[in-house]
């Protein structure tokens, strides 16, 4: 049985949803404001153990898979309750090990169960599935039509990568878990090293769900490991299919290149790099340049800039608007006292990554923060360039993972979308433009839907909501495949492939295909949707 709740992290991993010690190194996750190492140490797991969370996710793969949508509805349910059950504790403990403010994590401990019931709703709902069906035409001439009926069924065992800058929405029971296990696919987690007993604590949550609903015992598994080799040894394993992953360039691209040079390759989801460019149009500008600056510098510093939507570009035309929000915006940004980073190590290289990008030809400093206290400080800094040098300088796009902004000055409009030109895939697009930009907002927004995930009006990307029509996804480096998301319910196709049934007599067919449609469920009979049987349709 799992550990019960009520007890602390005690070091352990769960392997088919049950509490085992790891066999190999010692690993901690540290205090950020102190760098203390906190306890318990957590020993990685042997290859042999990653071997056996492997086997178990095989063996569940089929019987899970095939489980009724409504079980795996309550299955989700039921994480969900226990989740909200142990909010105080998961709080608690992630707010030790990432020094982020309470009232924050216990939102996200609600985000957390809120998608984990967006997708058991979604399953309820049956649209997933894609059942397809084209009825025999056997008076079709010069040859008869087959009949041929489609659905979706789970790709197999999943591989999740914890995210660092969300311990619980994007970690263990977090938005790739959730759409995965909702898709009918066993996940394997690998626990990120900066909150480990956060996630042990919200993998025994599952745990309990897994045995309390029935689940295959392997549909679950946990697993500790620093370095490379664990998240190699799993992503290389033959019995996973695919790989979720949010994190940083350098390590979607590694894990993207295990995946491919695989005998049989496998798609990853990663989410990795994006700077999230904000346009300053130039009646929104002039109308309101300082009130803008100040919403800017609020959404830059928001969370440490540890957000991936956090916005890490301003472009505008240069004139008295572009003045006057820049000011506002140093302003703002000065009167920030420095926040804690997730972990000393990132708060190093934020440091670092911040110093190159001012480092480099015709970057000017516009204002900086506070330096705070601790071992993990970061301060926000606010740079400009102009538009010349930024096309120039494709090192000025790179990523600075905290509460960093670059200001692209622009000469002119069409300079202006010559930057929009030459930027890599985002997550999101911000415009911010009046009545009278929108002829020029018009002009713009073909570039910036090649461009990103998600384009936004008169608002600021920070803030993800979860929902049906969101997507949180973008063209490469945003993501490693711009086709997917991974918030909201249309992530649970990334885990699904599609299945035709040519000739199956009606018995031997899945109950979503079926001539009487006894689950009630949206199908297209020769390309129409329509909820009744095939008999009143026909």
């Amino acid at each position: 049985m799992s550990t019960p709740s009520g007890t602390g992290p005690t070091g352990a991993m769960l392997i088919g949803a049950r509490p085992v010690v790891g066999t190999g190194r010692e690993i901690r996750s540290v205090d950020p404001r102190t760098g203390r190492p906190l306890e318990p140490g957590y020993p990685a797991a042997s290859v042999h153990q990653a071997d056996r969370a492997c086997e178990l996710a095989r063996e569940a793969a089929t019987p899970y898979r095939r489980t009724a949508p409504e079980r795996r509805a309550a299955f989700l349910d039921r994480i969900a309750d226990l989740l909200d059950a142990e909010r105080d504790a998961l709080v608690e403990r992630a707010h030790v090990e990432t020094a982020l403010p309470r009232p924050r994590l216990t939102g996200e401990v609600g985000r957390t169960s809120g998608q984990l019931r967006l997708f058991a709703a979604e399953l309820r709902a049956g649209v997933w599935q894609g059942a397809r069906i084209d009825p025999a035409r056997p008076e079709r001439q010069p040859l008869r039509r087959a009949d041929i009926r489609q659905r979706r069924i789970a790709v197999g065992p999943v591989v999740v990568f914890g995210a660092g800058n969300f311990p619980l929405a994007f970690s263990t029971a977090g938005g790739d878990t959730a759409s995965a296990l909702a898709a009918g696919c066993p996940v394997i987690v690998k626990a990120h090293q900066a909150h480990l007993g956060t996630a042990e604590l919200v993998a025994r949550v599952v745990g309990r769900a897994v045995d309390e609903t029935g689940m295959p015992e392997g549909v679950f598994s946990q697993l500790v490991g620093g370095g490379k080799e664990l998240g190699t040894t799993l992503v290389g394993d033959p019995r996973v299919r695919a790989v979720g992953f949010t994190g940083s360039r350098s390590g979607g691209l590694a894990i993207a290149a295990a995946a491919a040079a695989r005998p049989a390759p496998i798609p990853v989801y990663a989410e990795m790099s994006s700077i999230n460019p904000v346009l300053l149009l130039p009646g929104a500008l002039q109308a309101r340049g300082a009130e803008l600056g100040a919403a800017f510098a609020a959404s830059l510093t928001l969370g440490a800039g540890q957000f991936c939507t956090n916005p890490g570009l301003v472009l505008a035309v240069e004139g008295p608007g572009l003045d006057a929000f820049t000011a506002a915006a140093a302003e703002a940004v000065a009167a920030d006292p420095g926040a804690t980073m997730l972990t000393p190590d990132i708060a190093r290289h934020y440091a670092a990554s911040g110093d190159a990008v001012a480092g480099r030809e015709g970057v000017e400093e516009a204002g900086h923060g506070g330096d705070g206290d601790g071992v993990a400080c970061g301060r926000a800094r606010l740079l400009t360039v102009d538009g010349t040098r930024f096309i120039g300088d494709p090192a000025l796009q790179t990523e600075v993972f905290g509460a960093t902004s670059l200001i692209v000055r622009c000469t002119d409009v069409d300079e202006l979308t010559a930057v929009l030109g030459v930027l890599e895939g985002q997550l999101t697009a911000t415009v911010h433009a009046d009545e009278a930009d929108l002829p020029l907002a018009g002009r713009l927004l073909p570039l910036l839907e090649e461009t990103a995930g998600r384009v936004l009006f008169n608002g600021w990307p920070t803030g993800v909501e979860v929902g049906h029509a969101m997507v949180h996804g973008g063209p490469f480096p945003a993501t490693t495949d711009p086709r997917s998301t991974s918030v909201g319910t249309l992530a649970i196709e990334r885990f699904l492939r599609p299945v035709a049934y040519q000739d199956v007599p009606d018995a031997l067919l899945p109950e979503e295909l079926r001539d009487g449609n006894p689950l009630g469920v949206w199908r297209r009979v020769d390309g129409t949707p329509v909820r009744a049987p095939l008999s009143d349709v026909r």
